[in-house]
């Protein structure tokens, strides 16, 4: 065999690997997009139960087909709040079992017989690349991305196969695998790296069954091989965690602890078994015996490690520890930072808009929380100097949160989403800046009781009692809003437009009642201009509220009232 010989047969196992890695990564998109909603009712289901949710891991793994991207949406789901570490923990053991469907995939070209899968790829393959073509249904072309990335992978193996099939005989695979099966760490290193450079385990053990298929692979090395693919496919979730909260890092923690007290107890058993049964060790391991193990592997490891999960979590403390509590001086001051979006949450555009909802709604109760900080301190004779800095403090929070959710919102709108998600999510741009309005006008009645403070001025039983009224129904009318956008309800948000109706109302007989007491003297001047600019302020406070109301009338279809 000559040197151009080999190089063309290099050129088509790297063309090869790559068709696989692409068929891969397109037909779990294409499963994804089409499985988006299933898998937000799957896990709706998630309680503190494991046990449902090693089932729900298992599940949605085997739909994505990939334990990384599962372990990364789950590091999603912990650092945006839907998930806690115990139901993590539950289904990431689940994503391990998950994983096996892959792998017996790929093996089906050895127990499928008349169909196997390498003999209906292209035909499969030219199917769906015609619907994607020439069809403008968005659900069919979905359908059709899972049908493309299933032919191109079964092209890839059968591309990689072929071009290894001249080296099956050959003395160098042998003796490398002998190495790698000799040295059990080695031979955990090794899938460890190959898993960790790729970051899709279930991809790692395709190429280790396409190997097998030509006969180069011994069984000593596949096994120990295979159990450091478990370990190099936790990079995905720790790169992940990076940038996210110390409780996803300790999800990510928990998938590291998992898979590798698997790898070493399995390291130890088939050392010892392949001591005993040492002419079973170098003899030739078949695809479908590395999907067999891989599945026994995972499954008995899950059962194993199951009752320990909670000490999985309590570990993965100590090894990531949670900040100290706040001091009693920071109670109320809000972060600058998004809690519930997280761009690994943008591989599910149902997680995506359900989450900004989330942030925006945070955003609200942020505004909400400082109109009622600031109503108890025009209520007293001596305002508070901390409480109205906290409430300085909070809207400049609602400034950098409008910023950072826009420019969230702007990514979600370029994903592939519902017409309702589309109704929901342009109107978020919309209530993110009324909320940032409604926070201006908080700011500025902060800045009125400060005045007043610094002026020595007060306002009177009569005016602060009228003011008290008003300031109820603005509260009311801006969280049954806010509630509104997260509920998605119509009735909420008509509630809300009432109390608008009310505030309005109160304007004008406040308003009017201030002139009477001006006409009588029974008020100074400076002390009436604050307190018109605070009524004022209260007013368009409400309107922003009556705005987004309005907003989630509209993505259902309601008139305005």
């Amino acid at each position: 065999m000559n040197t151009l010989t080999h190089v063309g047969n290099l050129f088509a196992f790297i063309g090869g690997l790559g068709m696989f890695l692409y068929g891969m990564d397109i037909m779990a998109s294409g499963l994804q997009k089409a499985a988006g909603n299933k898998m937000r009712d799957l896990l709706g289901y998630l309680t503190n139960n494991r046990f449902l949710g090693v089932l729900i891991g298992a599940l949605v793994t085997a739909i994505i087909q990939s334990s990384s991207a599962t372990t990364v949406m789950i590091v999603g789901f912990v650092n945006a709040g839907i998930m806690n570490l115990t139901q993590a923990a539950g289904v990431i053991m689940g994503a391990n079992v998950g994983t096996t469907a892959t792998a017996w995939l790929v093996s089906a070209n050895e127990w499928a017989g008349a169909l196997k899968p390498d003999f209906f790829a292209p035909f499969i393959l030219g199917i769906g690349a015609f619907i994607i073509t020439f069809s403008n249904k968005k659900n069919l072309t979905e359908k059709a991305e899972i049908a493309v990335g299933f032919g191109i992978l079964f092209i890839g193996l059968s591309s990689m196969s072929s071009s290894i099939g001249a080296y099956q005989d050959s003395p160098i695979f042998y003796q490398a695998f002998k190495v790698l099966g000799n040295n059990p760490i080695l031979g955990i290193l090794v899938g460890a790296v190959v898993t960790a450079v790729i970051q899709s385990s279930s991809a790692s053990v395709g190429i280790l069954q396409t190997l097998a298929m030509r006969g180069i692979v011994n069984w000593r090395s596949a096994i120990f091989i295979t159990l450091g693919q478990n370990i190099g496919t936790c990079i995905t979730a720790l790169l992940s965690s990076v940038g996210a909260n110390k409780t996803a890092k300790r999800a990510a923690v928990i998938h590291l602890l998992f898979n590798t007290m698997g790898a070493v107890i399995y390291g130890i058993i088939m050392t010892i078994f392949f001591g005993i049964f040492n002419d079973l060790a170098m003899q030739h391991i078949t695809s479908t015996q590395i999907s067999t193990f891989h599945t026994i592997f995972n499954i008995s490891i899950t059962i194993l490690l199951f009752p320990f999960a909670n000490l999985l979590v309590k570990i993965s403390g100590l090894i990531i520890h949670e900040d100290e509590p706040e001091d009693d001086d920071k109670e109320g001051v809000e972060e600058k930072v998004l809690r519930h979006l997280d761009p690994r949450i943008l591989e599910t555009p149902y997680f995506a808009v359900e989450n900004a909802v989330k942030e925006v709604v945070r955003m609200g109760d942020i505004a909400t929380n400082n109109l009622e900080r600031i109503s108890k301190e025009i209520m007293k004779e001596e305002p508070s100097q901390k409480q109205i800095d906290k409430v300085l403090h909070n809207e400049q929070v609602i400034n950098h949160l409008e910023t950072m959710i826009t420019g969230y919102l702007i990514k979600i709108s370029q994903l592939a989403l519902t017409e309702k998600q589309t109704k929901v999510v342009n109107n978020l741009f919309d209530v993110i800046t009324d909320l940032e309005r409604a926070g201006d006008h908080v700011e500025n009645i902060a800045e009125y009781v400060q005045n007043l403070k610094e002026a020595k001025v007060t306002l009177s039983d009569h005016a602060k009692a009228e003011l008290q009224e008003m300031t109820s129904y603005v509260k009311t009318a801006l969280n049954d809003s806010v509630r509104a956008v997260e509920a998605d309800d119509v009735e909420l948000a008509k509630q809300a437009m009432e109390n608008e109706d009310k505030v309005d109302q109160m304007e004008k007989k406040i308003r009017k009642n201030h002139i009477e007491r001006l006409k009588k003297e029974a008020c100074i001047p400076e002390q009436g201009m604050f307190f018109l600019d605070i009524v004022s302020s209260l007013e368009r406070i409400s309107d922003h509220a009556d705005n987004i109301a309005e907003y989630v009338c509209s993505q259902n279809d309601e008139k305005e009232v």
